[in-house]
């Protein structure tokens, strides 16, 4: 998996919000099951909406001058690792 940058993140993510909300369901969607190629675009949506929402909480964390260390315990990770991607914004 190829990592992406918070400037691809947040560009991706902000086409997946035009796209639903330019989305004009038709009669009986509510009801229907999601279509699979929906259901991925969804998904992938929550994922880079939560990826920028990491982002936003990393930089405030680090403006609270919480530790690289502090940060990649809370997520799971190594602080190398949490400074290595979300270092240059924060």
């Amino acid at each position: 998996m190829t990592k992406r940058t918070i400037d691809q993140i947040v560009a991706r993510a902000d086409q997946f919000a035009d796209a639903f909300e330019n989305y004009d369901p038709k009669p009986g969607d509510r009801d229907a099951p999601l279509p699979p190629v929906m259901a991925v675009k969804l998904a992938a949506w929550r994922r880079d909406a939560a990826e920028r929402e990491l982002a936003d909480a990393v930089h405030a964390a680090r403006e609270q001058q919480l530790s690289w260390r502090e940060l990649g315990e809370a997520i799971g990770t190594s602080g190398e690792a949490v400074r290595q991607r979300y270092g240059a914004k924060a």
